[in-house]
């Protein structure tokens, strides 16, 4: 099963921590990590930008990626959210299969 390193940014921690508990809680997410503020410089309708983001590094299954940037998008207080996946090539192959089974939906 392909492993997907998604990157996203949140404005606050609180909506950080809000995203991660809730793609983690659906099974769309084996683990998120929030890491510490950083700032973003970007150009947004003709404008150069400066904001405090929160980056979240989310693990997923590839099956699972579709629902999970639905999740993101749905939730995301952005209009446009950086929503981008990194394929992973290698790995430890016990961690892989820990966020292959995470992020597997349960069965009734």
């Amino acid at each position: 099963m392909e492993v997907l390193l998604v990157l996203t940014n949140l404005p606050n921690a609180d909506a950080a921590r809000a995203l991660a508990d809730h793609l983690v809680s659906a099974r769309l997410a084996a683990c998120v990590n929030i890491l510490a503020p950083c700032r973003s410089v970007y150009r947004w309708q003709g404008r150069i930008e400066d904001a405090e983001e929160v980056p979240l590094l989310i693990k997923t299954s590839a099956d699972r990626y579709p629902a999970l940037e639905a999740a993101i998008r749905a939730q995301h207080p952005y209009e446009l959210p950086e929503i981008v996946a990194v394929p992973l090539s290698h790995g430890l192959p016990a961690y892989l299969g820990w966020v292959a089974a995470e992020t597997t939906p349960l069965t009734p």
